[in-house]
């Protein structure tokens, strides 16, 4: 560096520190004692050159001076600028969020009112740290009972042997409540630990699906991982959700306002989806959304014949308009879904073109028909390509695999009916497989929950 200024005539001191700087060659640093220097002189400093003041206690060897070089070298290579920043982890830990999770457990314990403003949806599973886990897990228990869930109250029921970042226990619990300052926030920490919690989630559901996809056994197709993959984010998705809870009253009037208004615009006047029976929408004001209708009886008393009616019926009168999003909605009939766990689709479209041309399946399965007739089904057949109408004929669907392919119908054309043919070749999750009654409560349970969605 080039120091130019008015200067005193240098000491000998500094004579030999130039020295030691020429030896060593390094002609752009000076290095000044405080002794040497007034503090009122004015340097100015030429470009991209260094000025290192610093105050000595003694004058530098010449060993000193070289690491000096050395150092300045290091600074200005290429090596230290691509080496990584130290701070930065060499990993990607999990998702998570420690103070959100301490700010909620601090509040609850200050005030037990704001675990009632979380509960609902949070579980002890969705912490990160296990102690959060612990400790959430036995404060519910004890406002359950209600107890009231203090430190004090709180510490008996946790090991007092465990060490958190050098702190027993008690002392962490009363760090918690004493840091804590409002349970207004309560609510919004315990939707970030869920957020938290929910992300954790989707990486083992996408870790899971990459080391099936690499080690997946042999009688394990490809599509049957894509339908577990979508029963994974289903139950997900509907599992533990914080948006639901209590509504007001006058929302609730709002949709039936709506639905009235609805009812007055669809041909038949009806509320909910006609079933083109006269008899039967003036009884139930058609199918209502959300419902779970099952229509019980001996065999050959029509259950299939009924159904596949209804199907027809309201597939025909489907009429949707766009809506302001672009997208189509359903003012009329609807689109449907036939799972036939029974028939196959050729026999189920053999039905319904017996039944519209009068003209018994049992001939058409013979071709025991006349020329006309060939021509009535032929006419009746290209009019029914047309109906937004998606049959499934798989044998054997669990329940969970029905879910999958009723959201991706919805999903793909659209969905407002499903019909199933029937409920008792469905099968369950697995988990209760050794009693049938549980296993068709399973099945109607989820279909209602399905129904609601």
């Amino acid at each position: 560096m080039m120091l130019r200024g008015t200067m005193a005539r240098p000491s000998p001191g500094l004579a030999k520190t130039r020295q030691a700087l020429r030896s060593a060659r390094l002609p752009f640093i000076h290095i000044f004692s405080r002794r040497c220097i007034a503090p009122s002189f004015r340097f100015r400093f030429a470009p991209d050159e260094r000025f290192i003041a610093a105050p000595l206690s003694g004058f530098p060897t010449t060993d000193q001076i070289r690491s000096i070089k050395l150092s300045m070298a290091l600074t200005d290579s290429n090596v230290l600028k691509l080496a990584p920043d130290p701070g930065t982890p060499a990993y990607r830990s999990a998702p998570h969020n420690i103070e959100a999770e301490q700010g909620l457990l601090g509040a609850i314990l200050v005030n037990n009112d704001a675990f009632y403003r979380v509960s609902d949806f949070l579980e002890p599973k969705h912490f990160f740290e296990p102690i959060h886990q612990t400790i959430y897990e036995t404060v519910g228990s004890l406002i359950r009972m209600g107890k009231v869930a203090t430190p004090v109250t709180l510490k008996t029921f946790l090991p007092a042997e465990t060490d958190i970042g050098g702190m027993t226990v008690g002392q962490y619990l009363a760090r918690l409540a004493a840091e804590a300052t409002t349970i207004i926030n309560a609510q919004d920490y315990g939707r970030t630990i869920y957020d938290m919690a929910l992300r954790r989630d989707l990486i083992r559901i996408g870790e899971d699906m990459v080391n099936v996809a690499f080690d997946a056994p042999v009688d394990f197709a490809p599509r049957a991982q894509i339908e577990d993959a979508e029963r994974q984010l289903y139950e997900l998705a509907e599992s533990g959700r914080y948006d639901g809870g209590f509504q007001r009253f006058s929302q609730a009037l709002t949709i039936a306002v709506d639905m009235a208004a609805k009812a007055f615009q669809r041909d038949g006047k009806l509320s909910g989806v006609a079933t083109g029976l006269r008899d039967l929408d003036n009884k139930m004001g058609g199918l209502q959304a959300s419902d779970l209708i099952i229509v019980a009886g001996r065999p050959g008393m029509g259950k299939t014949a009924l159904a596949t009616n209804i199907a027809y019926n309201i597939a025909k009168a489907h009429r949707a308009e766009v809506q302001a999003d672009g997208t189509m909605k359903s003012v009329n009939g609807g689109i449907v879904g036939f799972f036939s766990c029974e028939m196959s689709a050729e026999q189920l479209a053999t039905r319904i073109l017996a039944e519209q041309t009068s003209i018994a399946s049992s001939m058409i399965r013979r071709g025991g028909i006349t020329e006309a007739d060939f021509e009535k089904i032929r006419d009746y057949s290209i009019e029914l390509q047309s109906l937004p109408l998606y049959v499934d004929e798989t044998g054997g669907l669990s329940i969970s695999q029905l879910t999958a392919r009723a959201r991706r119908l919805k999903r793909q054309k659209g969905l407002d009916v499903i019909v199933i043919d029937y409920i008792q070749l469905l099968q369950g999750s697995g988990k209760r497989s050794d009693n049938r009654v549980q296993e068709v409560t399973e099945i109607t349970t989820s279909l209602k929950a399905l129904a609601r969605s």
